[in-house]
C-alpha cells in the first residue's frame, strides 16, 4: 500500500519533560515505516534539545526526527513563529512532491490511531482535517474541572446541531466534532504554501491558518475518528493556550461559578447569517465580513445538560 507523504510538526519550547511522552506516542502509531518528525526547539534554556536526541537515537529505526534550536527574537518569541517554522520544516522535508503535514504540540499524546486517521481523512477529499482534543487522563484531574468540560462537550455539540440544521457543510456532515486547534490539524502540504503558512501572529496563529486555508477554497472537515489527547496542565508556554483556558476554568469553579457562554439564539443568527453571505458574496468574502464581527456576547450561563441528547434538544432550531 502507497502511504501519502507526511510529517508530524511540533514546535517545543521547555519541554523536556513531555516531549519524550509526545514522541513514544509517534513510535506506537499504527501506520507502518518510518514517521518523519520536525521539532523546532525554541527559546528553551532546558534539555529539550539533548532530550530529544537522546529519542531520536533510541527510536532511530522508527522515527526520523529533524530538530532545529531556534531563539527568536522578544517581539517573535511566541506560538506563531515556532509552529510556523516547524510546518516550515516538515514542509522542506516533503522535497515540494507534495503530502500532508500534521501540527501538534509538544504536551500531546495522540492515540496510536491519529496519523492514520488523518491521512484516512486526507485521502477521502479532505484538504484540512481538525482534530478533537480531549484532556489527558494519565494525569491527575479534579473531577469537577472534568465534569465542567462534558458541560462544554455538550454545548458545543448543541452549537454544531444548529449549525447542522440551518448551514451544512457538504463535506464535513455530521457526526462531527468542532476542533481544529494546533494540537491536531492535518493540512494538504500545497495548499499550506499556497495560504503564505502559519501567520506569525502570538496567538490563535492554528485558527487563522485554517480561516486562511477554507478562504482560498480548503475543505475543512471534523471526523471523529481524528483525536488527540492534551495536557490539562495550568503553566502552559503559548499565550493564549489551552493552558490559559484550563487556569481560567479553574477559577470558575473555585469560585462556584457557572462560566456564561452566547446563547444559542445567537448561533442561530449567525448560522443564518453565514448561510446568507455565502450564498451572495462566496466563502473568502464571508470569512472577512465575519472576522470583522463583534464577538457574541456570553449572555447564558453554560446549560447543565447530563449528556449531549439534552444539549442537542435545548438547542434544537426552530423557525430556520
Amino acid at each position: 500500500m502507497i502511504v501519502t507523504p507526511f510529517c508530524v510538526c511540533v514546535p517545543a519550547r521547555n519541554e523536556t519533560t513531555r516531549l519524550p511522552i509526545l514522541l513514544d506516542a509517534l513510535v506506537a502509531q499504527t501506520i507502518a515505516g518510518r514517521i518523519p518528525v520536525a521539532v523546532c526547539i525554541n527559546n528553551s534554556d532546558d534539555d529539550s534539545v539533548s532530550t530529544v536526541q537522546d529519542v531520536a537515537a533510541r527510536h532511530a529505526g522508527r522515527l526520523d526526527i529533524m530538530s532545529e534550536s531556534r531563539t527568536f527574537a522578544p517581539p517573535l518569541a511566541h506560538a506563531g513563529s515556532a509552529r510556523g517554522h516547524a510546518m516550515d520544516m516538515g514542509y522542506r522535508s516533503l522535497g515540494g512532491a507534495g503530502g500532508v503535514l500534521m501540527s501538534t504540540d509538544a504536551d500531546c499524546r495522540p492515540p496510536a490511531s491519529w496519523i492514520a486517521a488523518n491521512l484516512t481523512a486526507i485521502d477521502s477529499g479532505a484538504d484540512i482535517v481538525g482534530g478533537r482534543i480531549v484532556l489527558d487522563d494519565a494525569e491527575p484531574i479534579d473531577p469537577v474541572i472534568v465534569a465542567m468540560r462534558a458541560r462544554f462537550d455538550d454545548y458545543w455539540a448543541a452549537v454544531r446541531a444548529i449549525e447542522d440544521a440551518i448551514d451544512p457543510s457538504p463535506h464535513d456532515p455530521p457526526p462531527r466534532h468542532g476542533d481544529h486547534t494546533g494540537a491536531s490539524i492535518a493540512i494538504d502540504a500545497a495548499l499550506y504554501r499556497a495560504i503564505g503558512g502559519v501567520p506569525a501572529i502570538a496567538s490563535g496563529e492554528d485558527r487563522s491558518m485554517v480561516v486562511a486555508a477554507i478562504a482560498a477554497g480548503g475543505r475543512l472537515v471534523h471526523p471523529p475518528a481524528v483525536w488527540t489527547r492534551v495536557s490539562a496542565r495550568t503553566d502552559g508556554r503559548a499565550a493564549g493556550g489551552m493552558a490559559i483556558a484550563m487556569t481560567e476554568l479553574a477559577a470558575t469553579v473555585d469560585r462556584g461559578d457557572d462560566p456564561w457562554v452566547p446563547g444559542f439564539d445567537h448561533w442561530r443568527a449567525r448560522a443564518i447569517w453565514r448561510r446568507a453571505e455565502r450564498s451572495a458574496r462566496g466563502v473568502a468574502a464571508m470569512l472577512a465580513l465575519e472576522a470583522d464581527l463583534p464577538p457574541m456576547p456570553a449572555d447564558m450561563p453554560l446549560p447543565a445538560c447530563a449528556d449531549r441528547a439534552c444539549a442537542v434538544n435545548v438547542a434544537s432550531p426552530a423557525g430556520s
